[in-house]
């Protein structure tokens, strides 16, 4: 169980390995989420992501403390990016570690929702020589709202 907030790169390939290797239960799940190059106003040159690192880092433990004892995970591991990225790099991965699928697919997926809405990160996208700071999309409200009941899929 481990969170790493980080401004260098993250290989998903390396972190996944090892994940594997230390972690051989039922059931895997891994998530990586890469830069956009691409937002409704057209090309992304870069985004840039603010946080405080120490907040970043207890808010992602707590995540996953809880993605753990609602899903009864046997392991986790978030590890986010912070700082200046462009289009097509790695900005995040989870790997979540269960008995069964379900358990590993659905933890995998609530961190993923509930990191969208609360982890303490601020994006800005910068293209054609603008910038603009990214609000959380509705639809990332939304998929975090369905973890509020027992059955996530009503």
């Amino acid at each position: 169980m481990s969170v790493i907030v980080t401004d260098s790169d993250i290989d998903p390939g390396r972190l996944a390995t090892a994940f594997y290797a230390h972690n051989p239960h039922g059931a895997v799940t891994t998530f990586t989420g890469f830069v956009r190059d691409f937002n409704a106003q057209g090309s992304v040159h870069t985004l840039y992501l603010e946080c405080y690192v120490e907040m970043a880092e207890r808010v992602l433990h707590d995540l996953g403390v809880e993605a753990e004892q609602r899903f009864g995970l046997k392991s986790w591991q978030i590890v986010h990016r912070f700082g200046c990225l462009s289009g097509e790099m790695p900005i995040v991965f989870v790997a979540t570690s269960a008995d069964h699928r379900a358990e590993a697919f659905s933890a995998c997926e609530f961190v993923m929702d509930t990191l969208k809405t609360e982890a303490p990160f601020w994006k800005r996208e910068d293209f054609e020589g603008e910038g603009q700071w990214v609000t959380v999309a509705t639809r990332d409200i939304d998929r975090k709202k369905r973890w509020e009941t027992k059955d996530p899929s009503s």
